[in-house]
C-alpha cells in the first residue's frame, strides 16, 4: 500500500486553543513524545493504538481521546487503511494540571454527547465568523471533561518535592531554546550523567533529548502556524539549522514544517 498523508493545521482565534489539527495517514507512526497542552482528539475513519504511561491504549469510534501534558505517548495505524483523525490542543486555562492523574488512569472517554460536541466544535472553528459559537462550544466541552475527571482527580496528592527527574525537565524547560549539555545538568543538579538519564527515563517513560525536541517541536508548531517562515522559526526554536527542523519535524508530526505551514486551514491567523 502507498503511503497517504493529509494535514491541515491552523491557530483559530479562541483563547484557549492552542492548535487544530486534522490529518489522515496510513503509515506514519509517532514516536515517544510529549505536549506542554492537552490532546483533545477523535478518530473519523480507522483507529490509532497508543501508549501512554507505559501502558497501551486504543481509539474507538465513539471514544474522545484526551492525552494530558507533560506525559509521554506515542501513536500508529491500528487498521491496514491508516486512520483520519481531528485533533485540539487545548492550554491548562481549560483544565489544569490537577486533571493529569485521572487522565492518565482513562485517556480514553465513551461519550456519545462529548463526542458528538467536539465533532461540533471542529465545525465552528473552521468557520469564519463562527468565533462565538466556537467558544460556546467550547466551554460545554470542557465542562464535561471536567465532570468526568474529577472524581477521580478527587484526593489525589503532588508530590512533596521534586525529585531528580522533575529537576532535570525543569532545567530542560527553563533551558528549551539554548539546550543544556548533560555534563552541565549533571553538575548543576549534583547527579552522575548515567543516574540522571536512568532518572529521568524511568520517571517519565522519555529520554531527556526526546523531552526536549518534543517541547521545541510545540514551539515550531505555533510559529509556523503564526506565518514565520521554516528558516526562522528553527532559529527561534532551539535548532541547529532548517534541516534539523525539517528531520525533526517530519519524524513526528509527519509532514515537513513548509507543507505544514503551506496546508494551514479554517480561520488561521496570519
Amino acid at each position: 500500500m502507498v503511503a497517504r498523508q493529509e494535514v491541515s493545521a491552523w491557530r483559530p482565534r479562541i483563547p484557549g486553543v492552542v492548535e487544530v489539527f486534522h490529518a489522515r495517514f496510513t503509515a506514519h507512526a509517532y514516536p515517544m513524545h510529549v505536549h506542554d497542552v492537552w490532546t483533545l482528539l477523535i478518530v473519523d475513519d480507522g483507529a490509532v493504538r497508543y501508549d501512554l504511561n507505559r501502558r497501551e491504549h486504543g481509539t474507538p469510534g465513539d471514544a474522545v481521546s484526551l492525552l494530558p501534558p507533560q506525559v509521554p505517548h506515542n501513536g500508529s495505524p491500528a487498521t491496514p487503511h491508516g486512520f483520519r483523525k481531528r485533533v485540539l490542543y487545548l492550554d491548562l486555562t481549560q483544565l489544569d494540571e490537577s486533571f493529569i492523574g485521572a487522565a492518565v488512569d482513562e485517556p480514553d472517554l465513551v461519550d456519545p454527547l462529548l463526542r458528538r460536541r467536539v465533532g461540533q466544535l471542529h465545525t465552528a472553528l473552521a468557520d469564519r465568523g463562527g468565533e462565538l459559537e466556537a467558544q460556546s462550544r467550547l466551554t460545554l466541552i470542557r465542562e464535561r471533561l471536567r465532570t468526568h475527571l474529577r472524581p477521580r482527580s478527587a484526593g489525589r496528592e503532588r508530590p512533596a518535592a521534586p525529585g531528580l527527574a522533575h529537576g532535570l525537565r525543569e532545567l530542560l524547560d527553563a533551558r528549551l531554546l539554548p539546550g543544556v549539555t548533560l555534563d552541565e545538568a549533571a553538575r548543576l543538579l549534583h547527579a552522575h550523567p548515567t543516574h540522571l538519564v536512568r532518572a529521568f527515563s524511568g520517571e517519565f517513560g522519555i529520554a531527556p533529548h526526546q523531552y526536549l525536541t518534543a517541547r521545541r517541536l510545540d514551539r515550531a508548531r505555533r510559529l509556523l502556524l503564526e506565518g514565520l517562515p521554516p528558516g526562522e522559526v528553527a532559529a527561534a526554536t532551539g535548532f541547529y539549522d532548517q534541516s534539523h527542523l525539517n528531520r525533526s519535524f517530519k519524524r513526528l508530526v509527519g509532514t515537513t514544517p513548509g507543507r505544514f505551514a503551506r496546508q494551514r486551514g479554517g480561520d488561521a491567523t496570519s
